[in-house]
């Protein structure tokens, strides 16, 4: 049986291996993360990057944006450590703490990421930050997100059941976030982000299941 682990539990136990996993095990990542940095806008001062871990995004944003002002939010303090340490020299604000519940602003942000982070919330959770995301964007502001999506309703229903089993089993509160994948389908998605508000919503780039889509207010 699959032992469910808290994110933090999770994360800071791999925290010195992440890096390498994701650019060489995730089909899809080390590629995204350059596609992500060409999506941003030119004129993009702000950016705030949700359950930004070790920091992979922002090496290939920096190359384009050196003078970018980043606020990192991620609930694991050793990756927030590493990132530190990584940019060191980068003007970064870090808030260590969970994007559901955390204050992420009105209006403050040219543009939004997210990277690989989503997959492990519910359709409701989903839909509160997108909420807040929107609200955190700038007018005319941008969301870019990466994340592990299906294609079909079948897919993502096997994924929320077998979730659903294991923390029965093992006496996990629901709303307790467990690291466990729990894709949306791309469409579905799209439409929480529609509900959500933004005006303009596209998938523009997948590479297997690794999927990236745009809402712009």
């Amino acid at each position: 049986m699959v032992k469910l682990e808290s994110m933090e539990e999770f994360f800071t136990s791999r925290v010195k291996i992440y890096d390498d996993h994701m650019l060489t095990e995730v089909e899809g990542c080390k590629e995204g993360y350059i596609h992500l940095a060409n999506l941003l806008p030119e004129n993009i001062n702000t950016l705030l990057d949700l359950g930004c871990g070790t920091g992979l995004e922002l090496e290939t944003i920096f190359n384009r944006f050196p003078k970018l002002n980043v606020t990192g939010v991620d609930m694991t303090p050793a990756m927030l450590e590493y990132l530190k340490k990584k940019y060191y020299n980068k003007d970064i604000v870090l808030k260590q703490g969970n994007y559901l519940t955390l204050d992420l602003g009105f209006q403050e942000y040219d543009a939004v990421i997210s990277f690989q982070t989503l997959h492990h919330l519910t359709h409701e959770e989903k839909k509160k930050i997108y909420k807040k995301i929107y609200d955190a964007c700038k007018p005319e502001g941008c969301y870019i997100e990466c994340d592990y999506m299906v294609l079909t309703q079948e897919e993502e229903d096997i994924l929320y059941r077998e979730n659903q089993k294991l923390r029965a089993e093992q006496d996990i509160n629901i709303d307790e976030i467990c690291h466990f994948d729990t894709p949306c389908t791309v469409e579905n998605q799209l439409q929480f982000l529609r509900n959500a508000g933004f005006l303009e919503v596209n998938m523009v780039w997948r590479q297997e299941n690794t999927t990236m889509i745009v809402g712009r207010k």
